[in-house]
């Protein structure tokens, strides 16, 4: 089902599902901001040098999203170690039993 979408005041039809309808109008309307955003804070002159200007400012953001959203994983992680170790508190290395030996022990084998 094609949509119609508006950019720096042209019409792109473009196909997609029904159930991407309402983000492709979004993401348009996002990037026509972006792109009026550049045009008027800067000497970029042209559409296309416009556009690619835009969509690195896009992706910047959207890595710099990415990051913080690792990072943030991480920290969860960490706390959830230490809740789960708080709760339930692993042995540690000196209170752990002693290994009991495996294999044969010469001294003590007997033939």
């Amino acid at each position: 089902m094609p949509v119609t979408i508006r950019i720096l005041d042209k019409e792109y039809r473009i196909a997609c599902g029904p159930e991407e309808h309402h983000g492709l109008i979004d993401s348009a309307r996002l990037l026509d901001q972006r792109m009026r955003e550049v045009r008027q804070n800067g000497r970029i002159i042209g559409a296309d040098r416009i556009a690619v200007m835009a969509a690195l400012n896009l992706v910047y953001d959207l890595m710099r999203e990415r990051d913080e959203i690792s990072e943030q994983r991480d920290r969860l992680q960490m706390i959830q170690e230490r809740l789960s170790d708080a709760i339930e508190p692993r042995p540690r290395a000196e209170d752990a039993p002693a290994a009991e030996p495996s294999g044969l022990d010469a001294a003590n084998d007997k033939v």
